[in-house]
Parts: structure tokens; sequence; C-alpha cells
């Protein structure tokens, strides 16, 4: 099924993230309410700054591969009620860390707490119990088994999961209630017409809205999402944006990595920068591209230097016109 299958009549009103094909890019997008404006004034931009309520800490987070230390954090938080970007170059070990704070990997040393219980020692599946909830940078789908049933699966504390709990108890109620609940959840995507579809079948936007929509089946506090918008096209991308930010209008937490910067200006409340292990660097998103350690991050420390030899050149060669200082890339402009 391609991602274009079903789409609606032109002329028809929908609302965002509620078009045929998991869409929501076309027709009528909607301002969810952000309940996080104005929880970071008073924040200053410094690496490991206190939040005013922090649903996750991680501190002195370590993990080394032989000779390679992959993730060296001193301290961060992570807002409750608001979308944080993690950001940094390639090999900056972001998964890494996402791997850590969720237990998919174990920190060399350092502990993480969530909502202020820590997480040492507990299990990836019940931390997801907890309301901590995940997806990855490659979509992980059930693909012989139906949309409606990779849903269903994601229920917690399911009385089938043990035999005497489910004769017992019976599960037959409980599982009309997880149906109930998958049907809502996938008509909240619009993908309730994809109930039956083998999940292997859908395209990999669609894969990426069925993990979203999965997560939301454990009901969590708090959503990671690693590059969910990665190999997704621009129609679905929009639809994907909209749905995290009707997460966050929701009060749910929401921390995702992504390398696309028009998509961190566009969703994100605060932004987290990592390179080589460490955080570097935080901030809103509109302070982030100004800061002298994030540039250098992702261009290089040399990069200052080769703009001063640039602006040397222009202006021994056409005196009569200056650097735009102001320019991110350094063109001349008219005196």
């Amino acid at each position: 099924m391609s991602e274009n299958d079903g789409a609606p009549a032109l002329g028809s009103e929908v609302e965002f993230g509620r078009t045929s094909g998991g869409g929501g890019a076309s027709g009528l997008k909607q301002d969810w309410p952000n309940p996080a404006i104005g929880m970071f004034d008073q924040v200053d931009n410094v690496p490991g700054v206190a939040k005013p309520d922090a649903i996750l800490v991680a501190e002195g987070v370590a993990r080394s591969f032989g000779g390679l230390r992959a993730v060296a954090v001193d301290h961060v938080e992570i807002q409750r009620g608001a979308i944080t970007a993690l950001i940094g170059p390639n090999g900056a070990g972001k998964t890494t860390f996402f791997n850590l704070l969720t237990n998919f990997d174990k920190p060399d040393e350092g502990r993480v707490e969530f909502d202020g219980q820590e997480t040492t020692g507990v299990r990836s599946h019940e931390l997801a119990a907890r309301g901590m909830v995940r997806t990855f940078q490659l979509t992980k789908v059930l693909a012989k088994m139906s949309v409606l049933d990779n849903m269903m699966l994601a229920a917690q504390l399911q009385s089938g999961e043990a035999m005497w709990r489910g004769l017992l108890n019976g599960w037959k109620r409980q599982e009309a209630e997880i149906r109930r609940r998958s049907l809502e959840v996938l008509d909240e995507f619009n993908m309730s017409h994809m109930q039956d579809e083998f999940a292997g079948a859908l395209s990999g936007g669609q894969r990426k809205l069925l993990e979203m929509a999965r997560a939301m089946m454990a009901e969590p506090r708090m959503i990671m999402l690693d590059e969910p918008m990665a190999g997704v096209n621009p129609a679905l991308t929009q639809s994907l944006l909209g749905h995290v930010k009707r997460l966050r209008s929701e009060g749910i937490t929401v921390l995702f990595v992504e390398h696309d910067m028009d998509v961190v200006q566009d969703i994100s409340d605060w932004v987290v920068v990592m390179a080589e292990g460490q955080v570097i660097a935080e901030g809103p998103p509109r302070s982030i591209g100004e800061n002298a350690a994030v540039v250098d991050a992702y261009l290089g420390s040399s990069h200052a230097a080769f703009t001063e030899e640039i602006r040397e050149v222009i202006e021994h060669e056409h005196p009569d016109e200056h650097i735009d200082e102001s320019g991110a890339d350094g063109e001349a402009t008219d005196g």
C-alpha cells in the first residue's frame, strides 16, 4: 500500500493528522496548544542546567567500547511536559545515550532517574511499564502480524501474559478493552482503515506512524523518539510533526534525536547538543545556531580561521565591499 492510498477528495476538510494513509500533510493544520510556553524563561543556556520540573535526570553517565569513550555525560535534565531535541554531528553518541537512558544498554558508570526513581537495574520493558517508552531509528514491527495485532500486543499488564492469571481472571473482557483502545489510537493516527493490513506491507513512513501509535498503548508519561523523521517523505513528515505536537498538548514529555534542523526549529522547546559523547550546549532552538561550540562541533574548529581568511581576501580585492557578519555563509554585501 502506498502512502497516498485513500487520500481525501480535493476540497474535503480534514483535521491535521487525520487524513487517509496516515497522512495529515494536506487539509487543515491544527495548532495544538503548547503547555511548554514560558517553561524555560528563567533557565540559563548552559550545559547541565537544572530544569524547573525535570522528569529525567542523567548524572555522570559514561559508556566506553574498547578504548573509545562513546558517552561521557556529566549532568543533563529533561523538562517534564516539553519537547526536547537531542542533536549533534554523526558519531556524537546520541543513540548510545538513548540506549543508556532506556536501559537497552548498561552504562559503565553513572545513574539515571526517571520521575524521581532510579532506573539502575530496571529492565527496559519494566521501564516502559513505568511510563518511559521509546521508538527506534530503524522501525521494529512484527511484519507478519496485522496492524491491529501489533497495537494490541503493546498494551501493558495483560492477563494472558501469565497462564494462571489468565485462567483465573479471564482475559476476554480485558482483550475487548485493549482492542477498543487500539482502534481508538489508530483512529487518532488515522490508521484505522489499515487495521487488517500486514505491518510488513506498510511503507517506511507508515511504519513510523505505527511505531509511534503502538508506543501510545503503553500510556507513556515520556516518549523517546530516535530519528522519527528519518527516511520519511515530506508529506508524512508534516503528519508526524503534528502528532508529536499533539502528544505535548496532552502533557506527554517528548525527547527526540534528529538531524533535520528545520524539524528541530519547528517542534522543539529546548535543545541539547552532544559532541564526542558530551553535552556541549543547551538552549532554546533559536539560540543553538548562534552557539560557537555548536558551530565548531558541526563544522570543525578551523571554520573561524577559514572565514577570517575569506574576509581578508574579499576586503583586499574589493575594498569598497564588506562582510555581512550577521550572515551564516559570510557572503559579501554591498556597503
